[in-house]
């Protein structure tokens, strides 16, 4: 079995985006040269996410809408994390509800997405570098 590796780096300058990062991902499995195995993708940062859904900007304002709605950033002393100095636990949430990570199969060389499918980088604490893991397993 073979492994392959490598970090995707990104500094969104807003506090919160969403990039589709799918062309990023498939250039990895290409250099992998696996064909058939598991393509992990991980945010490595505890504000961070990545997730799987539809490129349509519409969803993506009212992800941002809805993501804002269940977890504020402000006032931010509504939340007890914030009360160390920082001013990101609502970032915190929203990582949590739009996950950590995704696995997509590798069927002939090529993720094996279902239709409309494609992989994004979520950013809820902006401004600064932050990395993304893709390990890729397989034959």
């Amino acid at each position: 079995m073979k492994s392959y590796r490598k970090e995707l780096w990104f500094n969104i300058p807003s506090r919160r985006g969403f990039v589709n990062i799918t062309a990023q991902v498939e250039e990895c499995l290409r250099a992998s040269g696996i064909r058939e195995g598991l393509c992990l993708v991980n945010a490595m940062h505890i504000t961070a996410s990545v997730f799987i859904n539809d490129d349509e900007s519409g969803l993506h304002k009212d992800y941002d809408r809805w993501l804002e709605e269940l977890a504020p950033h402000e006032p931010i002393n509504q939340y007890m994390h914030n009360q160390t100095g920082e001013d990101n636990a609502d970032a915190h949430l929203k990582r949590q509800i739009m996950g950590r990570e995704v696995v997509v199969a590798v069927t002939n060389g090529e993720l094996d997405f279902g239709t409309w499918e494609q992989i994004f980088y979520g950013e809820f604490d902006g401004r600064r570098r932050k990395r993304v893991l893709v390990k890729i397993i397989g034959e």
